[in-house]
């Protein structure tokens, strides 16, 4: 079912609707929440808080938009709520226990689609960007590990980030606007 479907379904007040954006985005509103509380109960609880309120503020959700950037918003928001009622309610000593806040939430959800977008690439231009962004390999080695030809993998380099830059054009509209 499409975003713009889903939408009006759930405007509709189809219940089943919001469990399909649970399926979809639940893991990545999971990882937002997370990175900002670091402890999974209170993550899983502002999991809960999100979609409830999403569900509460669907008048508001345009259905032409995506629905993971608002969906993170609200993330976001319930996140920090869930932090500040835990706040309130700790001493001292266990307020150590509480994960501070990250510098940006907002790095989170970006960490989030470009693992999704470098999931999306094809297998031998995955296997290059790993090796070249998260082993740290030059091109030369990373052919030698390959064992294949240098040309090649400058290609693949080449045509990963084209195609990443497609996948992600979104997040550099979202910083614009």
């Amino acid at each position: 079912m499409s975003n713009n479907r889903r939408a009006r379904a759930l405007a509709a007040g189809e219940s089943d609707a919001i469990g399909q954006w649970y399926d979809e985005y639940g893991g990545a509103v999971y990882v937002v929440a997370y990175k900002a509380l670091g402890n999974r109960e209170l993550a899983e609880e502002a999991v809960q808080q999100t979609f409830l309120q999403a569900w509460r503020a669907l008048d508001r959700f345009d259905p032409a938009r995506e629905p993971g950037p608002w969906l993170y918003a609200i993330a976001r928001r319930a996140a920090i709520d869930v932090y500040r009622r835990e706040r309130r309610h700790r001493t001292v000593d266990e307020e150590v226990e509480i994960a501070s806040l990250p510098p940006s939430l907002d790095d989170a959800w970006t960490t989030w689609q470009v693992r999704l977008a470098i999931d999306r690439i094809p297998e031998d231009e995955r296997t290059v960007m790993h090796a070249t962004h998260y082993l740290g390999l030059t091109h030369s080695q990373i052919a030698e590990r390959l064992d294949v030809p240098l040309g090649t993998i400058k290609s693949r380099t080449h045509r990963a980030h084209k195609r990443l830059a497609r996948i992600l054009s979104h997040l550099r509209e979202e910083a614009s606007a």
